[in-house]
């Protein structure tokens, strides 16, 4: 409960200065997006060792998983049920927070408006199926490395499609407040 409060009031801050202090100078601005550079490399790095771990294991299975991958006791999910309908929410989510963005830069908030809502709803589409595919799923996290690394990795990731969801949607607040102009938005670069 701390760390929210400290990131509403860092945000908010954030925000302040940039919209009504005017503090935010093109130093500032690099300076912040060097900082999300850094974070999305760390967060790569991060998700690197999640698929080494499952490469690894799916390469040379070990004995006591019977030397095949997937382990001989799991049934492994179907890539071409919610896995595909969920890949497809969210390169078309990636097309529409790009016209989003697209739109502010062109000067249309209605239209950003609208595809910001859009990927809204395909974020929060994507979160409901990813919870029912973890309710269907037929093994668990317990059930060796191949569930281990199945749930540390989409759960993290689903953790971050929500991050991002509530991110996207303080930008839409924002956006309808007209705190983001044609050339100052980096708040919405770095949510997007």
């Amino acid at each position: 409960l701390t760390i929210l409060y400290v990131m509403f009031t860092w945000w908010r801050d954030v925000v302040r200065e940039a919209l009504f202090e005017g503090q935010h100078t093109v130093a500032v601005q690099q300076g912040l997006r060097m900082g999300m550079i850094l974070f999305i490399v760390s967060e790569v790095m991060f998700f690197f060792a999640f698929f080494w771990a499952f490469f690894t294991s799916s390469i040379s299975p070990v004995f006591n998983i019977g030397g095949v991958w997937p382990p001989t006791d799991i049934t492994a999910i179907s890539p071409w049920g919610l896995p595909f309908l969920n890949t497809i929410l969210l390169l078309s989510s990636g097309a529409s927070v790009t016209w989003a963005h697209h739109a502010i830069v062109g000067g249309f908030k209605k239209e950003a408006m609208l595809g910001l809502a859009i990927t809204l709803a395909f974020a929060v589409a994507f979160t409901a199926m990813q919870g029912f595919e973890y309710s269907a799923a037929p093994f668990g996290m317990s059930d060796g490395v191949y569930g281990s690394v199945f749930y540390m990795a989409t759960g993290f990731h689903g953790f971050h499609v929500i991050i991002g969801t509530i991110f996207l949607a303080i930008c839409t607040i924002r956006l309808s407040l007209y705190h983001f102009s044609r050339q100052h938005h980096f708040g919405f670069e770095a949510a997007a």
